[in-house]
């Protein structure tokens, strides 16, 4: 349920928001504003819900950004570098808090009755599935995230190892990072190996590559049924549906498979919103529980794969070591590891504040047996 908040017009609206960030404590009206006057507001925990020219309302928000976000040089490692990563995350959760405190109504059927605004529609169908039968406020912020993510969606992904593109909506993980699929793609697979069980599959890419490798039995598996329908999508694309198998389940399906494949959460942190559940994993929860559980659901010969990257090793959340020991508790084996270094931009960045580790991390795909 969405909370409801009183507003200046002597009417309560109800308040929808992404992220775990509690509700203002009000909404005020307004057609015109500057940013240090929306800032205000919003640090007394008063949302301005902008009536105005929507042309005009993006230009306030990147003025607030612009005074919001400080730049923080990070090109050295700091002596504390756990205490600097949940820091960043701190600061970051502050800035959004702040930032989506400039909101709009979208009318009944996701209309957005405001001077030069764009059709919103179909960005918001992909985020909430159907129409909506009453207004709410949304943070502006947020809506233009929605309209990027929806012209993702309809445009795609090109997948090289696919030949072809992979399409996502909001709330499903992008492989936009995508050099992790050069590791499943150039991966030694057994001719031996006739299914496969993707394990948190999202988008389907990893399916749906495995599927193009010629595995001829796949079975993909989601907890979330947004990714699920995707997944659906994407294999109908690609001409793989016939080889993959669909299941809405945590972890594991029944039986055994001959190969189990899994690209779990890199990190073990808090996320703030659900989209940041394919990023942040509570303790590797879903890694431990992966690794836990794939031996028992391996054929005889049959290997696990796991992608995982050492990021969070350099930022002080997994001891180096920390992941031998966990493939010794689950009885597995280190057979081969492959590594790749990463080619998307943040990597390069030294604005980063996470910059002196994105600068060394390495992704890679271990190779499992059981023992």
């Amino acid at each position: 349920m969405y909370p409801l908040i009183p507003t200046s017009r002597q009417t309560e609206s109800e308040w929808r928001n992404q992220s775990t960030q509690k509700p203002p404590h009000k909404a005020v009206y307004m057609q015109d504003a500057n940013a240090d006057t929306v800032l205000k507001a919003a640090y007394e925990h008063t949302a301005t819900v902008w009536t105005g020219d929507f042309h005009q309302a993006k230009q306030v928000l990147a003025a607030m950004k612009k005074r919001v976000r400080k730049p923080v040089k990070s090109k050295q490692t700091p002596a504390d570098v756990q205490t600097a990563f949940h820091t960043h995350r701190m600061r970051q959760a502050q800035q959004s808090r702040v930032l989506n405190m400039l909101a709009v109504e979208i009318g009944v059927g996701f209309a957005l009755d405001m001077p030069r605004a764009p059709d919103v529609r179909a960005a918001l169908l992909d985020v909430y599935g159907e129409d909506n039968a009453s207004s709410f406020l949304l943070p502006l912020n947020q809506l233009l995230g929605f309209i990027g993510a929806h012209e993702w969606h309809k445009k795609g992904i090109e997948i090289g190892a696919l030949d072809g593109r992979i399409h996502v909506p909001f709330g499903v993980f992008s492989p936009l990072r995508g050099e992790y699929l050069d590791l499943l793609a150039t991966a030694p697979l057994d001719k031996r190996f006739q299914t496969v069980f993707d394990i948190g599959t999202g988008s389907g890419v990893i399916a749906a590559l495995l599927a193009k490798r010629g595995v001829p039995h796949i079975t993909a598996t989601d907890t979330n049924p947004q990714a699920v329908a995707c997944a659906a999508a994407n294999f109908a694309r690609l001409g793989v549906e016939g080889r993959i198998t669909l299941a809405e389940k945590d972890l594991f399906p029944e039986g055994r498979a001959d190969l189990i494949v899994c690209n779990p959460p890199w990190l073990p942190a808090k996320p703030t919103s659900p989209i940041e559940t394919a990023l942040y994993d509570p303790g590797h929860a879903m890694l431990k529980a992966f690794l836990g559980g794939a031996a028992a659901h391996l054929n005889d010969g049959g290997e696990a794969w796991l992608i995982m990257s050492d990021l969070a090793e350099h930022l002080g959340l997994r001891a180096k070591d920390e992941l031998d020991k966990m493939f010794q508790t689950a009885s597995l084996k280190v057979i081969e590891t492959l590594h790749i270094k990463p080619k998307h931009g943040k990597a390069f960045d030294e604005s980063d504040p996470l910059a002196f580790a994105r600068s060394q991390e390495t992704t890679s795909l271990y190779r499992l047996k059981a023992v």
